[in-house]
């Protein structure tokens, strides 16, 4: 069966199977975030950048016994409708679950509504202006509710020093370039502003209060399986594309090794790769009046 294309040339079908085992990957630490960030007078969430829905999941099971609203808001329509179906699926019956199609960082956010807690995970840094972003998403909080965002944390590691292959420190070179690339991509983003302090301090000029912050772990120890493995060839390989013509062949040469599967060096071949990934939550109260 052929996979379906968009308009936009996404395969919807390959994304979002991908986003759904990284939801699985991910449904425990999931869980523990949800249940960290709804206090116990929140009855509302909105989930920006949805995804495929597995911390709306996280949102509606966290609200069984007191019931409540999970909204969900991202541009993509595809992804949306998988989100909510997922949502819908972990919530009890007085949990009720919808989704809006809107671009936060431009889109009319009016129909979005207010919310005890909103939610955003690795999507502000997308947005030219990431502290006016920040205020955008504000405006979503009912006064005295509260922003949450994710955002990385320290950088992810899922190879030992010295594969092997090229010099030692083959995954730290490769995450340099990949920061080298993220550079020149804000650099060149249109309307592009830039943060010159961290989220902590940006929280707190977007008029967000009583900000505070902590670093969330996904340990998963070698050997890898599953969900987990899979995640590490797509961190290679978005490594790989971030790395092109920043550094040395070898390297290149070193990571299309690791990645191919009919080759000697292959990752799934190895007994020491794990997945290893800090992302650090930052929380800001919307003042009550």
């Amino acid at each position: 069966m052929g996979h379906s294309h968009s308009h936009d040339g996404i395969d919807w079908d390959d994304k979002i199977a991908s986003l759904r085992e990284r939801d699985e990957l991910l449904a425990p630490e999931s869980a523990e975030l949800a249940r960290a960030l709804l206090r116990k007078q929140d009855r509302s969430v909105i989930d920006v950048g949805s995804g495929a829905g597995g911390m709306s999941a996280a949102f509606a099971d966290a609200l069984w016994d007191t019931g409540g609203t999970v909204v969900l808001v991202d541009s993509a329509p595809e992804l949306l409708a998988e989100g909510e179906r997922n949502a819908a699926a972990a919530a009890g019956s007085g949990v009720a679950v919808r989704s809006v199609a809107v671009d936060v960082a431009a889109g009319d956010l009016s129909q979005v509504g207010v919310a005890d807690l909103v939610f955003a995970s690795r999507a502000v840094h997308h947005l030219p202006d990431q502290v006016a972003g920040l205020r955008r998403l504000a405006s979503l909080v009912r006064p005295g509710g509260q922003l949450a965002i994710v955002e990385s944390g320290l950088e992810s590691r899922a190879l030992p020093w010295d594969v092997g292959l090229a010099e030692p420190g083959l995954e730290p070179r490769l995450a340099a370039a990949r920061a080298e690339w993220f550079r020149e991509m804000r650099a060149d983003m249109g309307g592009s502003v830039r943060m010159p302090f961290g989220w902590s301090r940006a929280l707190a000029e977007a008029g967000l209060e009583q900000v505070r912050s902590w670093t969330q772990l996904v340990d998963r120890p070698a050997p890898v399986s599953g969900p987990a493995f899979t995640a590490v060839l797509e961190r290679l390989e978005w490594l790989r594309r971030g790395a092109e013509g920043r550094v040395a062949q070898q390297d290149l040469d070193a990571v299309d090794a690791l990645l191919d599967p009919d080759g000697p060096h292959y990752v799934g071949g190895r007994d020491d790769v794990y997945y290893l990934v800090a992302d650090t939550v930052h929380v800001g109260g919307k003042p009550a009046g």
